[in-house]
C-alpha cells in the first residue's frame, strides 16, 4: 500500500502531494487511517520558515483523529484497556517526553522537556509518514492515544490544538468564580479559552478580536460581549474594556493573538492585582518593549507564560469535547473541510483569516 500525503518540501515552498511506502510497523506502533487533521496557525508558520529545528520536508498535522487500520503488538490506553484495528483514536501530538529530566522531575513542566518531539512539527519525512495532512500515519511506540466514542471526531476537532492549549491557559489563569475574563484574540484558541473560562466559572467573558466573522462565532460560543480591533485604536479599546469592568480592567486577560503588541496590551487591559497569560506567542513574530513600572509593577500584575500542552490537558480534552453539554459548544464553531489536494489552499486561507477552522479531510 501506497501512502499519500502534503508535504512542506521547505520553508516558503508550495505544498505538494508525494507518496510514500507503508511503513513497517514495530511493536507497539500501529498505523492511523486519518479521518480529519486540522489546519493551524502553526502549520502557517512551518511553511514561513518561522520555527526552528524543523526536518524539511515534512508531513504537517500535529493533530489528528481517524481509525486504527493496523495494530502491531500491545497497544493500551491510559486505563490500560487495549485498543483494537477499527477503533476511532486521536493521540497525543508530543511523543517521547522523557519523564527523566529535570524538567520532568524538578520542575513538573514537562512540556519544557528537551526530549519532545512533536508529530507534524519535529518529526519530518525521514521519520516516516508522520504528521496528519496524509490518508494514513504512523503512529509510534509510545505514543499515547485516546479513544473517540464515534461521531465524535469532527466535534474534537473543531477544538483541534486550539482545545488543550486554551485548557492549559485557563488553567494556568486559576480562573475563580465571578471573575471577568478577557480573551485577546478571536481565533481557534481565542474561541476555546471563552467556553473554557465559562467552563471555569467566569461569570463575564470578553473579546477582543477581527474579522467580524469570527467575534460573531465568539458571541454563539459565550462570549458577553465582543469588540473589534480593526475598528479601533488602542484607546478606543481601553475604553471599551473599563465600560465593561467597572473602570477596572479584566480579571484575567488571556492573549491568544500571535501577536507581540498584545502582550503589552494584555498587561494594560487587565486590572491592577489581576492575573495574565501569554499563550499565543508560539512563533517568534519579534520583539515589543514596555515599562515595567506602568505595566507590570505598580500595577501588581501576575503575568504568566504558557507552553504547549501535556497529556493530562489532552485527556481532559477530549472528555470536555466528548460530554454531551460542555462539549456542545465547540459545534458552533464554523469548519471548513479541504482535500488533500488542496491542503495549500487551506493554509493559505488560514494565514488570511478567510476561515474560522480549517481541517484537512484525506479520505
Amino acid at each position: 500500500m501506497k501512502i499519500t500525503a502534503a508535504v512542506i518540501p521547505a520553508p516558503n515552498q508550495p505544498v505538494r502531494i508525494e507518496e510514500f511506502p507503508e511503513p513497517e510497523l514495530d511493536a507497539g506502533g500501529a498505523l492511523l487511517r486519518v479521518d480529519y487533521s486540522e489546519v493551524c496557525g502553526t502549520d502557517v508558520s512551518l511553511q514561513q520558515g518561522r520555527l526552528e529545528g524543523v526536518p524539511y520536508p515534512l508531513v504537517p498535522g500535529h493533530v489528528a483523529a481517524g481509525r486504527l487500520a493496523k495494530v502491531r503488538g500491545e497497544l493500551l490506553d491510559v486505563r490500560g484497556e487495549p485498543l483494537s484495528e477499527g477503533d476511532s483514536v486521536t493521540f497525543l501530538d508530543v511523543h517521547r517526553t522523557c519523564h527523566a529530566c529535570w524538567y520532568c522531575l524538578v520542575a513538573k513542566a514537562s512540556t519544557r522537556c528537551p526530549r519532545r518531539k512533536v508529530y507534524g512539527i519535529t518529526y519530518g519525512v525521514a521519520d516516516g509518514p508522520s504528521g496528519g495532512w496524509a490518508d494514513h500515519l504512523y503512529l509510534k511506540p509510545g505514543t499515547h492515544c485516546i479513544r473517540l466514542r464515534r461521531g465524535l471526531q469532527r466535534r474534537f476537532m473543531a477544538g483541534g490544538c486550539s482545545l488543550p492549549t486554551a485548557l492549559h491557559a485557563v488553567e494556568r489563569a486559576e480562573i475563580r468564580p465571578g471573575d471577568t475574563v478577557l480573551a485577546l484574540g478571536s481565533g481557534p484558541v481565542g474561541l476555546s479559552t471563552i467556553i473554557l473560562a465559562r467552563l471555569a466559572g467566569a461569570l463575564r467573558v470578553l473579546c477582543i478580536g477581527a474579522p467580524s466573522g469570527r467575534l460573531e462565532v465568539a458571541r454563539q460560543v459565550g462570549a458577553d460581549a465582543v469588540c473589534n480591533w480593526e475598528e479601533h485604536d488602542e484607546a478606543t479599546r481601553w475604553d471599551w474594556i473599563r465600560e465593561h469592568t467597572q473602570g477596572r480592567g479584566a480579571d484575567v486577560t488571556i492573549e491568544a493573538t500571535g501577536r507581540p503588541e498584545a502582550v503589552v496590551q494584555a498587561m494594560r487591559w487587565t486590572r491592577d492585582a489581576g492575573r495574565a497569560v501569554i499563550v499565543g506567542q508560539y512563533t517568534d513574530h519579534g520583539t515589543v518593549s514596555f515599562n515595567p513600572h506602568l505595566d507590570l509593577n505598580r500595577k501588581h500584575l501576575e503575568l504568566r507564560g504558557c507552553w504547549g500542552s501535556d497529556f493530562s490537558h489532552f485527556h481532559r480534552a477530549v472528555e470536555i469535547a466528548s460530554d454531551p453539554v460542555a462539549g456542545r459548544s465547540w459545534e458552533s464553531i464554523a469548519v471548513t473541510e479541504f482535500p488533500l489536494e488542496q491542503a495549500q489552499q487551506a493554509l493559505d486561507q488560514v494565514a488570511r483569516g478567510l476561515v474560522v477552522k480549517a481541517l484537512i479531510r484525506p479520505q
